[in-house]
């Protein structure tokens, strides 16, 4: 008797690890669909983060990147679609612009979570990333509050690509604080090439800087560049107040030299990493009911946390 329930408990278990080999010999495949481009350092880190993921579950993610192409991006997300992917997880290049594209990726029950630039209207089944609405009204209020910045008072906001959701989102924020103090502001076109940018910018500051009183970098490159742009025009650490994004070395460590005062951490790998996993689960008949929102915004006494993060400390 007792060898037959040995036997019978052998059976199981073998037909248990039959089943498991099964699973796990059939992965499933995602896509990771980014607007941002691969020379921008924190797409360094999205992406980083989605090869983990690949890398944890056994799962396959193919990825692209499509550098503020709208109709490229669209594209891609219907070639997804037609490939019958398991889940989509994609940035949105444009408010409005993957509304359509989404119900065509639900009517194939395919699950879309959208990541770092949200757009509630497009009916993706969840967001993860930062609030760049309050991301910039946090900027603004941090300038105000430190009395960096009063009524009258004239700052610079450079952005890579402008009329572009995050700077769009972010000028949004800013506004809110800004206008009724009646402080003004001009955003100026950096474009994704980091010598461009460091050129654009330096031309600019020399041209403006008596009247410059703060500067909200609106995108990673340029905040990443502000320490070769004030070495190049003359400017001192910390003479003119700068605020934005920090999810680089280069900024990490302009905020611990005291040439950016505060910068926002966005937490990029996780954020990829997250939203994946919400696919997975959304592909597996889990609804995704709710939203993820990271990010914070850090100064020199933080900034060696996110420094070490970044250059692999941590």
């Amino acid at each position: 008797m007792i060898r037959k329930l040995v036997l019978l408990f052998t059976g199981a278990v073998m037909a248990l690890a039959a089943t498991l080999s099964v699973a796990q010999a059939a992965p499933k495949t995602y896509y990771w669909i980014s607007h941002g481009g691969p020379a921008d350092p924190v797409w360094t880190y999205f992406l980083a983060g989605a090869k983990q993921w690949a890398a944890d579950t056994g799962n396959t993610v193919n990825t692209s990147f499509h550098s503020n192409d709208v109709a490229s991006q669209q594209e891609a997300v219907r070639a997804a679609i037609a490939a019958g992917a398991d889940g989509i997880v994609t940035t949105s290049p444009d408010p409005g612009s993957l509304g359509k594209i989404v119900a065509e990726a639900h009517a194939k029950k395919i699950p879309v979570i959208n990541f770092n630039t949200p757009d509630p209207a497009a009916g993706f089944d969840a967001y993860v990333g930062g609030d760049n609405v309050k991301f910039g009204a946090a900027w603004a209020q941090y300038l105000v509050d430190k009395k960096l910045v009063k009524s009258g008072d004239f700052v610079w906001m450079p952005v890579e690509v402008p009329g572009a959701t995050y700077g769009v989102q972010e000028e949004q924020g800013i506004s809110s604080v800004f206008k009724p103090l009646n402080i003004t502001w001009e955003i100026t076109e950096t474009t994704l090439d980091q010598a461009e940018v460091i050129s654009r910018m330096a031309d600019y500051l020399t041209a403006n800087k008596a009247k410059i009183k703060a500067i909200i970098c609106l995108g990673d490159l340029a905040d990443g560049s502000i320490k070769r742009v004030f070495d190049q025009v003359g400017v001192k650490p910390g003479e003119i107040p700068v605020v934005g994004w920090g999810n680089s070395l280069d900024t990490t460590q302009e905020v611990l030299k005291g040439y950016v005062n505060a910068a926002q951490w966005q937490d990029p790998q996780a954020t990829s990493y997250i939203a994946l996993s919400m696919a997975s689960m959304a592909a597996s008949g889990i609804r995704p009911g709710f939203n993820v929102i990271t990010g914070a915004l850090y100064e020199k006494d933080a900034a060696q946390i996110y420094d070490d993060i970044l250059s692999g400390k941590k």
